[in-house]
């Protein structure tokens, strides 16, 4: 009887470990990981070369202080647009137009001192020694014909060598006035004619001073020199500038441009005229389109990388973009129209064949592809794979060959 027991014992211990061998079959066939699928499809796709860039304003004008001084208005203010001519800001001009005064005072000086010298002198002194040359002219011809005739009266006796003698020495006396007076004539020419030329010069300097003064004047008012807008007021009322200090930036913002830092290794693929994209992270649900202008000629170092500054013009009709802020530019390279594409993370490389892996209902498989253009999502799927087939995305774990999955679908 108790041997009859034992039977029974063992026989419901064997069943019972069957049953745990067949739950932990089951169960362990349960624990197949699960691993997302995406389709490959057929679309378009471009290639794109990402980056970071800055706004440029075309064509911007900037004024600067042309002397120093104090700002004594403000009537514009910082973004508003502006027409041209119209006021932006006034600076003191007190000091200018008081050096204005005395620059225009010591011109008129030179003026006259110019006229003077191509006149021969002072006009005073000219007009005396000519009066004293003449007189000196007139009396040295009387007394030579008075000689002359005391000369003729002596012969006769009819007039004494006293009377010969004195008016011998006194047209002696007015021969050496008359060459006197001639040598102050000819010194004086003389003198004017290097005065002219000094004087000349020192007119040619007034009204350079002048002409310095009166752009000082005028610079003195900040006007608008275009249609556009004032993007940059950096000045107040009160505040003290040095010459060559920016008081305001404007320009015509409906059309900026794109400075674009591209990585030395994708330079390659730049050509003009590429189609552009500008996003901004202050407004992300807007995109900006633009062109490649143009290309860069040499690398230079920024920060830890080699880039070329790629240049684009970009439609800103809204004027949302501004000067000088940072915006990420995406720059179309390459296109390729309805080719068969897979997502870039199912894509996987190793020692230089690009590979996936395909699922066939239950399980997975390594399958070698070869890859074309590459955009920042997806590949161009060139050969290895068919329009529908089932890739498997990275998950936690590594994928075999040949290993059992849950499928779920990817997002």
């Amino acid at each position: 009887m108790a041997e009859k027991n034992n039977r029974k014992w063992i026989a419901l211990a064997l069943a019972v470990a069957l049953a745990l061998v067949v739950i932990i079959v089951i169960a362990g066939r349960g624990q197949a990981p699960e691993v997302p699928i995406v389709k490959v499809s057929r679309e378009d796709l471009a290639s794109t070369i990402t980056s970071n860039g800055k706004v440029e304003p075309i064509s911007p004008f900037t004024a600067r202080a042309q002397f120093p001084t104090f700002v004594e208005k403000v009537i514009a203010t910082e973004g508003q647009n502006v027409r041209r001519g119209q006021v932006v800001l006034v600076l003191d001009d007190a000091d200018t137009k008081s050096q204005l005064a005395q620059a225009r005072t010591d011109l008129l000086a030179a003026q006259t001192a110019l006229q003077n010298a191509r006149a021969g002198g002072p006009p005073n002194e000219v007009a005396q020694l000519a009066g004293d040359l003449q007189k000196a002219q007139s009396q040295v011809a009387n007394l030579e014909r008075t000689q002359k005739a005391l000369t003729e009266l002596v012969a006769k006796q009819a007039a004494t060598q006293d009377e010969f003698a004195q008016n011998a020495s006194a047209l002696a006396q007015a021969r050496a006035n008359l060459q006197a007076l001639e040598q102050r004539t000819q010194a004086l020419k003389q003198q004017a004619g290097v005065d002219s030329q000094t004087a000349a010069l020192r007119v040619k300097q007034d009204q350079d001073q002048v002409q310095a003064f009166e752009a000082r004047l005028r610079s003195a008012t900040v006007t608008a020199m275009m249609d556009g807008t004032l993007y940059s007021l950096p000045v107040r009322v009160g505040d003290y500038v040095k010459v060559g200090d920016v008081l305001s930036e404007m320009a015509d913002l409906h059309q900026v441009r794109v400075r674009a830092f591209v990585d030395e290794p994708d330079l390659g693929w730049l050509a003009p005229d590429e189609d552009v994209k500008v996003n901004w992270d202050a407004m992300p649900n807007r995109t900006w389109n633009g062109k490649v202008e143009q290309v860069p000629k040499q690398v230079v170092a920024r920060g830890t990388r080699s880039v070329g500054e790629v240049l684009c013009s970009v439609e800103n009709d809204k004027v949302e973009l501004l000067p000088n802020i940072n915006v990420e530019v995406h720059i179309v390279v390459r296109q390729r129209p309805g080719v068969l594409v897979v997502s870039r993370k199912a894509v996987r490389y190793d020692n230089g064949q690009h590979y996936v892996f395909v699922f066939d209902g239950e399980k997975v498989h390594r399958r070698d592809i070869a890859v074309g253009v590459a955009s920042s999502e997806k590949y161009e799927v060139v050969s290895g794979l068919a329009l529908g087939d089932k890739i498997a995305l990275p998950v936690d774990i590594d994928l075999k060959d040949g290993m059992e999955i849950r499928p779920t679908e990817s997002k």
